[in-house]
């Protein structure tokens, strides 16, 4: 039996490569040329204003001083999205991401010397160094999209929508800048899969608005994994709500479609940003859990824990545990019974833990397992996912970070709000992430704690 195009696309994918696992893991050779600019921004005002005379640390030092310094650009870039796999069509500018990840960088580099006392770079140099390594990296990422436009040749674009939209479209994409394509036309998002077949398309533009939702998970994860970009117009309509996702395609604005929210870079800073708030926590944290667990013990005796299973990420299910407050026969197997605000089940003298959250300190050891997060979408049993998932389009995004102690709908609704209206707060949990927003739903936590609010 033939193979499809998308199937020979899929089965061209180099994953299977060094450099294709290296690339799954983060690695891109475009770090490389990164590294390259940027030690040149390091050395350059060096030579200008000392020659070769430069200020009297070892060269030891200083190699590994400058490595260092290299090395904290790359992450500032890596976690600020700049090594995610770049569209061919419609493609952000990237300079102002470089000059936001480089000003953190030299923030961070100027804060370590401060501390150290050591100042390999002198605070004359740091404004050079920032415009020089953002002007670098610019370039190199420039010189590359060059490159790749000249191998992979233009895209082959594939435009989605009504006779009139998709008119208007093909008059812009014949002005654009670099040019595009137009490899077939289709009416609706409606068996797309095989217009994208028969035309070898490599980018889809949705023009007309009707019809995104059919695209969910299927065919869009199939887009993905062979590299076929999906991008939705924006009307009028979606600016009035404040979208801001927004890349320029022959003068037309677009948002682009994809299955995962966060991307990897980001779910990476995520993960690295809880697991350094761990650590500062531990020394109170630890000694908490266990005084709590000695409590537990006391009052409402053996089993200290309570085990249950839950839905994590990707939709995988695993045994969550938490201090038990309830009688040990709280729920006959396999039943399902809701909590209630004074619900009898409750041992007395536990109540208190269930409403100060300290019941959940166990969780803290599935976010070190990378099980659950600190913040994210509250972890649902396994039988009010399914039950949740026939019922609200939609609901499977939120497993693609794993589940939080803590969330947006858990700070800003309540325990019994709308599963419905939870999920709004998930999903714009992940369209907005950042870390500011994770400490900010931290602090507001913290106050729900201490107020002991539901």
């Amino acid at each position: 039996m033939a193979q499809s195009s998308l199937e020979r696309r899929r089965a061209a994918d180099p994953s299977e490569s060094l450099l294709g696992r290296l690339n799954q893991r983060g690695f891109r050779l475009i770090m490389l040329a990164d590294a390259a600019a940027i030690a040149g921004a390091l050395v350059v005002p060096m030579l200008v204003r000392h020659g070769l005379s430069w200020p009297s640390y070892s060269p030891t030092t200083y190699a590994v001083g400058y490595a260092s310094i290299v090395a904290v650009h790359l992450l500032a870039l890596y976690f600020g999205g700049l090594y995610e796999r770049t569209p061919r069509l419609g493609a952000r500018r990237e300079l102002p991401g470089i000059a936001r990840s480089a000003t953190v960088a030299i923030l961070i580099v100027s804060l370590v010397s401060l501390l150290s006392g050591v100042y390999l770079v002198p605070r004359g140099n740091l404004p050079f160094v920032l415009l020089l390594a953002a002007a670098g990296v610019t370039g190199g990422r420039a010189l590359s999209a060059r490159i790749r436009r000249r191998r992979e040749g233009p895209p082959q674009v594939l435009i989605v929508g009504g006779p009139d939209d998709v008119d208007l479209a093909r008059r812009h994409l014949e002005d654009a800048e670099h040019p595009a394509v137009i490899v077939g036309t289709h009416a609706s998002a409606d068996g797309l899969a095989k217009a994208v077949e028969a035309t070898g398309a490599t980018d889809v533009l949705l023009v007309s608005g009707d019809g995104i939702g059919s695209l969910y998970p299927e065919p869009l994860m199939t887009f993905e994994e062979v590299g076929v970009g999906v991008l939705h117009r924006v009307s009028a309509r979606d600016t009035l709500l404040g979208l801001q996702s927004v890349v320029e395609v022959g003068g037309m604005p677009f948002t682009r479609v994809r299955t995962q929210t966060l991307p990897p870079s980001r779910a990476r800073a995520k993960r690295s940003l809880e697991l350094l708030i761990l650590l500062l926590i531990a020394p109170v944290a630890l000694p908490l859990t266990a005084l709590t667990a000695l409590y537990v013990l006391l009052v409402a005796g053996r089993p200290v824990l309570f085990r249950q299973a839950r839905v994590g990420r990707r939709g995988v299910v695993f045994d969550m545990r938490k201090f038990r407050t309830m009688r040990p026969d709280a729920e006959r197997e396999g039943e399902v019974v809701v909590a209630t605000r004074h619900d009898p089940r409750i041992v007395r003298g536990c109540g208190w833990l269930r409403t100060t959250r300290l019941d959940e300190l166990p969780q803290l050891w599935h976010v070190v397992k990378g099980e659950m997060s600190l913040v994210g979408p509250r972890p649902e049993r396994p039988e009010n996912t399914a039950e949740f998932e026939v019922l609200i389009p939609g609901y499977a995004k939120r497993h693609e970070v794993p589940p939080g102690l803590t969330g947006l709908a858990q700070t800003y609704g309540r325990y019994h709000t709308d599963p419905a209206y939870k999920l709004g707060y998930d999903l714009q949990y992940l369209v907005n992430w950042s870390p500011v927003l994770d400490l900010q739903i931290l602090g507001r936590t913290l106050w729900v704690v201490l107020t002991r609010q539901l």
